[in-house]
């Protein structure tokens, strides 16, 4: 028995070592990164490193430290949100126990690997750690072939947490867990609560805002929890997130109107329960669910409206290589999709997607996807459409190795190919708020197929336990309360407003001099319009174009003119990152020698967008010149005379064979084109990446007249590459070439009522011979 005298000394040695362990907590405020180094040199558990308002440019953050469950090492901003890391700044964290909050990265670029690192290097990462109430907003290289991550994960016990992270544009994952070594695999991290505002698409792969590992690692156990976040219009790439390690979970994420899919690209074990996939009919780019691997199970999730196709169908289910290596297609086996519901989507089920045996005379054997799914069981699912649907399920190979259990749908009484694997019905739907659909009745009556640990599907999509009410789809029973889906408090920093705020009304700007003109486009903001209230500009130097404006002529009938005469191979438009134009009604003119419109020749840190309306442009070197490394979402030419060039449009320079592209989107309508003699549209993507769904193609009611005799390829509309093309009800005469096109036959290559005359030919080549990339 312990005495009493004993007893009290070993009390207050207790509260000795307690007050010991507690007598380091200090707050340390710094003003500059000599102070700030010092700091964190001397930190101790408990401390509070608290950084001064304003501006920290060109500084690079070592913040090293050992602080412990109960006292954490802190960095902070004095006021959140007024502390901002500009320039050639980045920050990395080594150690255990540190926290980092209320910083604002802008107005620059890492000057490193990472805008943040959870390590200092190969032997230091950081564990027990986190990032919170932090932004990083268009914090981009300034070329978008110049790669880094936001956010580096390695170590283990890292969170990231309540950030808004938007705009990135350059190569490179937004956020990737890295799990090389052992002290970064079964790593646990947390992604949650963050705010994941629009990313642009890149043009080409590696644009994924989440990536979780890579194909060399893809067999190690991550079990990184990815949940809670909202995907505002995530754009980058095919894939919105990349799954690439094993024992992955997604639950209760928004992805809204973001065009890729969740993706569990490499690794096996993943499950995706409980989130929210929100589409718009305006766009077919938008996915859901695209699974490659073993084990995988996807419960409980809502899709609505999403339009996507094949790679980014709502539900793709794709072919596997044989014998695959790590970076490549591993077969679908031992999967379950259970309990989810599709609510007026498109095609919404689609299995063996990839499948690709057609191309095996141009591809090795190595790259055919041939193993179809096997062992997987999708049950209890639910599909409703309003208006019928004409395939709501498609099969690009044999379904033999899918088993089909009490899947309910109402196609509005039409029949389609595969009726089988469905039980129809007649039920209703009613709308619960903006976007979410939930059964008004009828669907109760079905019985619930119960599969090999299905009782572990423990509650719906709203956290209604399924032992009290159980039904097919996600939604077993009316919520108590609204999900509340528009509510993005949620999510972010709670001193950064994720709502945008009001538009502002645009301004209207006349101008009747090119001196006017000049000072209007400076002072202007984003969605100004100009307004051309002479007859005649003779301009002599390019305008610059870095933000979202309208240009057009005062008189409707009758076109300004724009008399171009700058130094040779400048544009009379100059397109900067963030550039916007609209032309409208406008007939720009130059001396043979200059471009109309051209990005710059190097630091496109962003996209440009450029739309041309009711135009006419004459005697210029190129229309447009995209350079290298630039790249727009879209360019529109609509209702515009373009003649008299020596080249067209010309968006072909990422000619490494990459799967990169210089537009996303090219619309050409109700147009004409006469005596361009060269690239009138070149416009080229390279490189086997099957992946890739871009770029996109659109030539209707137009007229080519006069038009190739510089070609060197002989081809007047080339679209080499270019994965989506319609060339319809156009007018081709005289134009001295041997090709009209060349259409890509086993890709989304259309053509249909053109009038072709001594124009050489319009031809379809099924496979085309591309470089591998892998």
């Amino acid at each position: 028995m312990i005495k009493k005298s004993s007893f009290l000394i070993i009390v207050l040695l207790l509260i000795f070592l307690s007050c010991a362990e507690d007598s380091g907590n200090a707050s340390i405020y710094v003003q500059d990164i000599s102070e700030l180094n010092d700091a964190i040199e001397k930190a101790a558990p408990g401390d509070e490193i608290v950084m001064a308002n304003g501006d920290w440019n060109n500084v690079e953050i070592r913040f090293v430290g050992y602080g412990n469950e109960r006292y954490p090492i802190s960095l902070k901003a004095e006021t959140p949100g007024k502390v901002f890391i500009k320039g050639k700044s980045d920050l990395k964290l080594g150690g255990e126990y540190l926290t980092v909050s209320g910083l604002f990265f802008t107005e620059g670029a890492s000057p490193s690997g990472a805008v943040v690192a959870f390590a200092i290097n190969k032997d230091t990462v950081a564990n027990n750690s986190k990032i919170t109430n932090c932004v990083i907003l268009d914090y981009n290289k300034a070329q978008r072939n110049q790669s880094d991550l936001w956010v580096q994960l390695k170590g283990r016990y890292n969170k990231i947490a309540h950030c808004y992270i938007a705009g990135k544009s350059n190569r490179g994952p937004t956020i990737r867990v890295d799990l090389e070594g052992n002290k970064s695999i079964k790593n646990y991290h947390k992604i949650t609560n963050n705010y994941f505002g629009p990313r642009p698409p890149k043009g080409g792969p590696s644009a994924e805002t989440i990536q979780l590992g890579n194909s060399f690692t893809s067999m190690a156990p991550s079990y990184t929890l990815v949940s809670n976040n909202f995907f505002d219009r995530c754009n980058g790439e095919v894939e919105v997130i990349s799954s690439k390690s094993n024992f992955n979970e997604f639950r209760n994420n928004i992805f809204y109107k973001s065009e890729g899919s969740l993706v569990t690209r490499h690794g096996n074990y993943c499950i995706v329960d409980g989130n929210y996939f929100i589409g718009d009919i305006n766009s077919e780019q938008i996915g859901g669910v695209r699974l490659i691997g073993t084990g995988h199970w996807v419960t409980n999730n809502y899709f609505y409206n999403l339009k996507g196709k094949v790679f980014r169908s709502p539900l793709a289910v794709m072919n596997g290589i044989p014998k695959s290596p790590l970076n490549r297609y591993i077969q679908v086996t031992d999967v379950i999709v259970a309990h989810n519901s599709w609510i007026n989507c498109t095609s919404p089920w689609q299995f063996g997607v990839g499948s690709n045996v057609n191309q095996k005379d141009v591809l090795p054997a190595s790259e055919i996807r041939s193993e179809r799914p096997i062992r997987t069981i999708v049950a209890n699912n639910l599909i409703y459409n309003e208006t019928a649907d004409e395939a709501p399920i498609i099969a690009h190979d044999t379904l033999d190795g899918i088993i089909f259990k009490s899947n309910l749908i109402n196609n509005q009484k039409r029949d389609f190919e595969y009726n089988e694997v469905f039980r129809k019905g007649d039920f209703a739907f009613t709308t619960l708020e903006e976007n979410i659909l939930v059964p008004a009745k009828g669907i109760s009556d079905v019985e619930v197929y119960n599969g090999f640990e299905f009782d572990q599907i423990t509650a719906d999509l709203f956290g209604t336990p399924r032992n009290e009410i159980n039904s097919v789809g996600a939604i077993s029973a009316m919520p108590q309360e609204k999900p509340n889906l528009s509510d993005l408090s949620k999510y972010g920093p709670n001193w950064y407003p994720v709502k945008s705020v009001e538009q502002r009304e645009p301004k209207t700007h006349s101008v009747a001099s090119v001196a006017e003109l000049e000072i209007a486009i400076h002072e202007a903001e984003s969605d100004d319009i100009i307004i051309l209230t002479a007859d005649r500009y003779e301009l002599k130097s390019s305008l610059k174009i870095d933000k979202r404006i309208t240009i057009k002529s005062a008189d409707d009938t009758k076109k300004a003119v724009i008399q171009f005469n700058g130094r040779a191979k400048t544009p009379a438009f100059e397109m900067n990152p963030k550039g916007e134009l609209t032309l409208n009604g406008v007939y720009l003119k130059g001396s043979k020698k200059e471009y109309a419109f051209a990005s710059l020749e190097s630091n496109m840190s962003s996209l440009y967008n450029l739309t041309i309306t009711g135009c006419e442009i004459s005697d210029f070197d190129y229309v447009l010149k995209g350079y290298k490394y630039s790249f727009s979402e879209y360019i529109k030419f609509k209702s515009t005379l373009i003649k008299n060039c020596t080249n067209g449009l010309e968006l072909s320079e990422e000619i490494e064979d990459k799967g990169e592209y210089n537009a996303e989107n090219l619309f050409v309508e109700n147009c004409r084109f006469e005596n361009i003699d060269k690239n009138v549209i070149d416009y080229y993507r390279g490189g086997y990446d099957e992946s890739t769904v871009g770029g996109n193609l659109m030539v209707v009611q137009s007229t080519f007249t006069g038009c190739g005799v510089k070609e060197e390829n002989g081809v007047l509309l080339n679209t080499y590459g270019i994965i989506n093309v319609n060339i319809s009800e156009n007018t081709f005469i005289d134009n001295s070439v041997k090709l009209v096109a060349r259409l890509w036959g086993a890709k989304n290559n259309t053509h249909s009522n053109n009038e072709i005359k001594n124009s050489g030919t319009l031809t379809v080549q099924e496979n085309l011979p591309l470089k591998l990339l892998y």
